[in-house]
């Protein structure tokens, strides 16, 4: 079993300053789900560094959620399995109601710019990232869901939000993947 106190502190500082921006931003990025349903979203954004999905309507941020990425987030995704989430400019490209991690969208990566580096260095460039739940995890991964990094690669919200952003999000609609 994980111990919490295993975790290093800087990341606890750095989940904890990212959910302290989201508490100060909320009233700005929209009321409830409810009045976000009439809202077609228009793009996503992940900004890596600072663990946040947002969801944007004519430009402007909607909603945004504390993510989890993969378990070495730093840097573009060079090759199938070093857990590294992308970066660049995607779509949502398809959507799995019955995944192991509650409901998924799937992410367009790999993209033709990402299957070509990827060739010249003789790499496979994996695949099948997603943004999705917490789903079957264990009970302790639950609890530390807020605090580390913890997927092979994919982007990870809870259950709850998940399904607030499968009624939300479209297949086609474009994601931006940053640092």
């Amino acid at each position: 079993m994980r111990q919490i106190s295993s975790i290093p502190f800087d990341i606890f500082s750095v989940r904890f300053k990212a959910r302290l921006a989201l508490l100060a931003l909320g009233p700005l990025l929209g009321s409830a789900p409810a009045a976000l349903a009439d809202l077609k979203i228009d793009r996503l954004v992940i900004e890596k560094s600072q663990r946040v999905l947002i969801l944007e309507h004519d430009g402007a941020p909607v909603r945004s959620y504390s993510i989890a990425l993969g378990g070495a987030p730093r840097g573009h995704k060079q090759r199938e399995g070093d857990q590294r989430t992308p970066e660049g400019q995607y779509t949502i490209d398809a959507r799995n109601e019955d995944s192991a991690f509650h409901r998924s969208l799937r992410i367009s990566y790999p993209n033709e710019a990402d299957r070509r580096r990827a060739a010249m260095e003789g790499v496979n460039p994996g695949g099948q990232i997603m943004i999705h739940g917490i789903g079957e995890a264990d009970p302790e991964m639950r609890k530390l869901h807020p605090y580390i990094d913890w997927t092979a690669g994919c982007v990870a919200v809870t259950d709850s939000e998940i399904e607030e952003i499968w009624a939300l999000v479209e297949i086609g609609t474009p994601i931006v993947i940053r640092p």
